[in-house]
This record gives C-alpha cells, sequence and structure tokens, in this order.
C-alpha cells in the first residue's frame, strides 16, 4: 500500500495529532508484518500445510556455508521447531529419554534460554528404534506453548519464562511405537489423536485449564489385528461452505468432526493403518494418506454427512505415495515424496501423474513449499530442493552431518532445520 502523508497546506492541531496517529499505525502495522514472517506456529507452519510466503529463501547450503548459527540440542527427539515472538520451540528427552524437556532457542543468536523439565517417567512404554518420546511438534498462540508426548503427557507452558500452567495425563494409549501426533488448536480446544492398539479416540482439552473437554472413540468394527488399529497423524481443522471440519485420519477410515463437540461429520474407509501424513486441503479436496501397508493419496470431497467411502472419493493414486511424509499442494499440483525416496507431481484435480524422479535417500519429514521451490529434507540429512513446477528441475542439493526426521520451518527468509543433534538457522547469501 503506497500512501502520501505529507499534508497539503497547513493543518489545524487536531488533523496533526490525527496524522500522526496514523503514521503511528501504519509503522506499527509494518512492525506486525515483519514479525508475523517470523512465526511458524505449529507443524507445517502458519496453515498447517507446509507453505511459507517468503521470499528469498537460501537454496544452497552445507554445514558451514550460509549457516547464521548451530546450536546442540542434548537429547534425542523428532519434533519439529515452531516460532513465534523471536523464540524458537522444540522438545527433546534426556536422561535415556526419562526427562521429557521443552526447549526455547533465541531466533537472533541460537542461544538457548530455556530448558524445562515438563515431565520425569520413571518406565517408559515400548518404542521404535527410529522414534523417540519427544516426536509430536510443540503448537504455539499469545504467550503460551502447548507440548504434546503422547500418552506421558500433555502441558501448557508460559513462553515468556517457561513456566509449567497446567499438565494433563489423561490421554492414555498404547502407541506401541511411540507418539507421533502433533496437537492442534481451535478457538479454546487443544485437540489430539490418540489411536494406539488397546484404544482409539480423539480428544479435545480446555487450553485454558488442561481439563479434558470432549472425547470420541473411533467408530468400530476394529480390525481383529490390534497392530492394525494405531495410526499417529496430526489432525487438520478446515472451513468448507460455513462449517468447521477436524479432518482425523485413523487407521482403516478418516473421519470429519465437529471440532466443537466431536461428533462426527462424515467418514471414508480404506484398508490401512500407522497413518503419518498430515491432511492437506486445497482445490476444494481433502487429501488423505491411507497408511501402511501400500499407502495411497485419497482426494475426497468435504462437507458430506455419514459414510462417504461410495461417492465422496474424487480420486485415488496408489504409485509411490509415502507412508511418512505429508504432501504439499501448490497452485494446480500436488508435490510428495515417498519413504524410499521417489518424488511426484500430481495433477491436483484430477490425481494423474505428471512426474516422478528419484531423489534419492529415505524420507521422513514433510516437504516445504515456498519461493517457488519445493524443499525435501531426507532421513540423511540431504535436503534436495526443486524448482515447482510440472517439468522436474533439480535446483540444488544441501547436506548436514546427522539425521534429518523434523520437517523445516522458516524464519523471515531464513530455514530452522533439526538434525539428531544440532539446530541450524540457514540464512539466505546476501
Amino acid at each position: 500500500m503506497n500512501v502520501d502523508l505529507r499534508p497539503i497546506g497547513p493543518l489545524p492541531c487536531n488533523a496533526l495529532f490525527h496524522q500522526a496517529v496514523w503514521i503511528l499505525v501504519l509503522l506499527v502495522c509494518g512492525v506486525s508484518r515483519l514479525r508475523a514472517s517470523d512465526e511458524w506456529p505449529q507443524f507445517r507452519g502458519p496453515d498447517g500445510q507446509g507453505h511459507t510466503e517468503a521470499t528469498g529463501l537460501p537454496l544452497t547450503w552445507s554445514d558451514k556455508e550460509n549457516v547464521a548459527w548451530k546450536t546442540p540440542i542434548v537429547g534425542r527427539g523428532w519434533s519439529s521447531p515452531v516460532i513465534s515472538d523471536g523464540k524458537i520451540w522444540l522438545t527433546t528427552a534426556i536422561d535415556d529419554q526419562r526427562s521429557l524437556r521443552a526447549v526455547a532457542v533465541d531466533l537472533e543468536t541460537g542461544k538457548v534460554i530455556h530448558d524445562v523439565e515438563v515431565f520425569q517417567c520413571d518406565s517408559l512404554p515400548t518404542i521404535n528404534d527410529k522414534n523417540t518420546y519427544a516426536s509430536p511438534t510443540p503448537i504455539l498462540e499469545s504467550g503460551r506453548v502447548y507440548v504434546h508426548f503422547g500418552t506421558l503427557g500433555t502441558a501448557c507452558l508460559d513462553a515468556s519464562d517457561g513456566r509449567i500452567l497446567w499438565t494433563n495425563r489423561e490421554l492414555k494409549v498404547d502407541h506401541k511405537e511411540g507418539p507421533g501426533s502433533s496437537p492442534v488448536l481451535w478457538r479454546d480446544l487443544l485437540i489430539v489423536n490418540c489411536d494406539g492398539v488397546d484404544a482409539q479416540y480423539v480428544a479435545a482439552i480446555d487450553k485454558q485449564t488442561g481439563k479434558l473437554v470432549w472425547r470420541r472413540d473411533r467408530p468400530g468394527p476394529h480390525n481383529p489385528i490390534a497392530e492394525f488399529r494405531k495410526a499417529y497423524c496430526t489432525p487438520l481443522v478446515i472451513e468448507f461452505n460455513g462449517r468447521a471440519e477436524l479432518i482425523s485420519p485413523g487407521a482403516s477410515r478418516v473421519i470429519a468432526y465437529d471440532p466443537q463437540t466431536g461428533d462426527e461429520l462424515w467418514s471414508v474407509r480404506y484398508a490401512g493403518f500407522s497413518n503419518v501424513p498430515r491432511p492437506v486441503f486445497a482445490g476444494g479436496l481433502v487429501l488423505v494418506d491411507t497408511g501402511y501397508m501400500k499407502p495411497q493419496l485419497w482426494a475426497i470431497r468435504p462437507g458430506g454427512s455419514g459414510d462417504v467411502t461410495a461417492d465422496g472419493v474424487a480420486w485415488r493414486c496408489a504409485r509411490h505415495a509415502p507412508a511418512n511424509p505429508s504432501p504439499v499442494v501448490v497452485g494446480d499440483e500436488v508435490y510428495m515424496v515417498s519413504d524410499a525416496g521417489i518424488a511426484s507431481c500430481l495433477d491436483a484435480a484430477s490425481g494423474k501423474v505428471v512426474w516422478q524422479e528419484r531423489l534419492g535417500g529415505n524420507f521422513s519429514a514433510s516437504p516445504l513449499a515456498g519461493d517457488g521451490r519445493i524443499y525435501f529434507s531426507s532421513e540423511e540429512g540431504v535436503t534436495t530442493v526443486i524448482r515447482a513446477s510440472r517439468d522436474f528441475e533439480r535446483l540444488a542439493a544441501n547436506n548436514l552431518p546427522g539425521r534429518m526426521l523434523a520437517s523445516p520451518a522458516v524464519a523471515g527468509r531464513d530455514l530452522i532445520l533439526r538434525t539428531d543433534s544440532h539446530l541450524y538457522r540457514i540464512a539466505a547469501a546476501e
């Protein structure tokens, strides 16, 4: 917005006062926009779907090149970094993962400014060797940090000083492979998927008090094999035709709930379990991954009622769909990468494959879309950058030492990347 603030001739005192106020408003709004560019409040960013509006993002880097700072993170954790008010938050587990902690890092300097033990666990449930007890990503809002460690507990911290405001350890479930689902916020509710081998439900907690507001068990019939009942997906709240829908994939079906009450709105059945990728909503379609053993990407029409499996699915893609990384939509295309490193571009309206190319490596982190590019980070620490286009073009491949399962975040026009040992701020070359 271009505004000419020069007065035309002399102004009376009250006009000068109003002009000064208007200038102040413009300045404050400008500062707010700058600060907003440093906000990455949840798993997969502001919209929860892996997009950034930033331009001038880094294209090339290494452990030495274009690194603004590099900070060791003690312990084990695959939670993705989230950012607000000049702080990066993540979780980790130390002391043989018995001490579950929330860590805040100063965005400008990389210095650790809060390291809070949230829960101390005398005993720990079983876990997959690839997973950690600090894998769910925190979520931030208005001076608060909400952290979730699955069945081991959920908590709210004061973002200014790290004080624990409340804890909740009611959401019990046998994950078998360890926690994975990250929480989401909707109005006054913190909502979590809880899908284990013993119980499968969705729960909403009062974000002010930590008290349980509603819990909805996933309806049967359930697979007779308990192993095939678990899931690790982060839900997504969408608005469609004036109605809020909580899109919550689990084993064997995706269910859309009313986020206020937990009432079921619609569902779609599929064959799959251990679902991980977060849903995406674009072009009037909800994209859902069906999970192991043979993952497929399904495009579903929202707004239905009851079981809409027969007529609610617009298209299915069974070729090289991911079991862990979430897809991302840019314009009219869907981009995704399989766990084995096959990247795909699909037509978003029809699901038809535009191209498929091998990136190399294994993938768990979800891709980032921004600045006309897609960033894919492999477990081996290599981030491949491609052009967001119907013609495949590899722009760069950037290596950091260590493993990388956490998804990237964006601050301004810099990338925040987490490996198994460090947190990096990757700055664009001037």
